[in-house]
């Protein structure tokens, strides 16, 4: 019986996982694609090229991968324990005494398996792809002026470099955190360096703010201090936001420093604080979403096909994206805890579960 058990789980699970890698490709393809023909628009700017666009969109498919997942389990899922139904192998399973939950917990072991394998490549593969690709596109399209990396971002301005530690859009314009400028002189002698802890651009102009200046002089090195500063740069804020990776694109790991560093100076640390919990709650949102999506192919031994089972688990995707981003925006005006605002919703889901297998398994 152990046997028998055994090769059961193994046919739920890589059913489940055909079906699952199917539709994961379907969406990430169409997803890159849509991508490209955007992109397309701005071949000619700058140096930006049909290839750049093309290693744009490579790059970011490891970001795409990772986000799409979840959507891509639940209509998989489905679709796959549905496959089972037209040649009566639920119904044999059913009949040889394997409740409803047992068939699920072996479509969902296979499915957490890779949701780990998923969850690595979100917090490696995918963060880094993100960086490189905004660094190439900001690269391109400033004609190397402006360029991003593991060090931040960076940019030239005549015989100035500039180096911010992080960036952000805000919706009164750009932010830079941590910035540093360094001037030269056309000999390439350092001359300045400009320290603010993070410059705005507002009303067309760039504002410096927490500002320490160092002066290289012949016999000494002048500093002063300012806790504003209007800075005269002719950098585009437009091309600058090409080089800043939305919160929700890093990993765990640097919006835990972007978190820390933005409360350490007193500033809204909200959209990271956000992006970090749901990174966190990613695991437990795929598979609970998975046991709520995996009951409705257990009604296609009765009635419905394909056409019904898409339908029921693209539904049920949009409409756990929707709420779940609707309870976080709620959280975001209100000050509400964020590991409540993505915790409650999985909880209510896990209950909804719980509920049904009770009454039906």
């Amino acid at each position: 019986m152990r046997l028998t058990l055994k090769r059961i789980d193994w046919l739920v699970a890589t059913t489940v996982l055909g079906a699952i890698g199917l539709v994961w490709f379907t969406l990430i393809a169409i997803d890159a694609f849509s991508a490209f023909v955007r992109e397309l628009d701005e071949i000619g700017s700058g140096d930006y090229s049909l290839g750049g666009a093309m290693a744009y969109i490579a790059l970011t498919v490891p970001r795409r991968a990772y986000t799409l997942f979840a959507t891509a389990a639940v209509i998989g899922g489905v679709l796959g324990l549905g496959a089972l139904a037209p040649t009566a192998e639920l119904t044999a399973m059913r009949a040889g005494g394997m409740s409803k939950l047992r068939i699920c917990m072996a479509a969902a072991m296979g499915v957490a398996a890779v949701t780990v394998l998923v969850v690595a490549m979100g917090e490696t593969i995918g963060p880094w792809g993100d960086v490189r690709a905004q660094g190439l596109v900001a690269g391109a399209k400033s004609q190397d002026r402006i360029a991003s990396g593991s060090t931040g971002l960076w940019a030239r301005e005549g015989e100035s470099l500039i180096n911010a530690a992080s960036g952000r859009v805000t919706p009164a314009g750009v932010e830079l955190l941590d910035l540093r400028i360094y001037e030269f002189t056309p000999a390439g002698q350092l001359l300045r360096i400009t320290m603010a802890e993070r410059a705005e651009h507002t009303r067309g102009r760039w504002l410096l703010l927490g500002v320490t200046r160092m002066r290289f002089e012949a016999e000494r090195v002048a500093s002063s201090t300012a806790m504003e500063l209007e800075w005269k740069s002719t950098l585009d804020p437009h091309l600058l936001r090409l080089s800043v990776v939305r919160p929700e694109n890093l990993s765990a790991a640097d919006l835990d420093a972007n978190i820390r560093y933005l409360k350490r100076n007193r500033l809204d640390a909200t959209p990271y604080e956000a992006a970090y919990w749901g990174r966190v709650f990613y695991p437990l949102n795929v598979l609970t979403l998975l046991f709520c999506a995996l009951p409705f192919a257990f009604g296609t031994l009765r009635s419905g096909g394909l056409p019904k089972r898409l339908f029921l688990g693209v539904l049920l995707a949009v409409g756990w994206f929707l709420l779940q981003r609707a309870v976080v925006n709620v959280a975001s005006v209100y000050g509400v805890d964020f590991r409540l605002a993505h915790g409650l919703p999985a909880l209510l889901l896990a209950a909804a579960a719980y509920v049904y297998f009770r009454r039906t398994s």
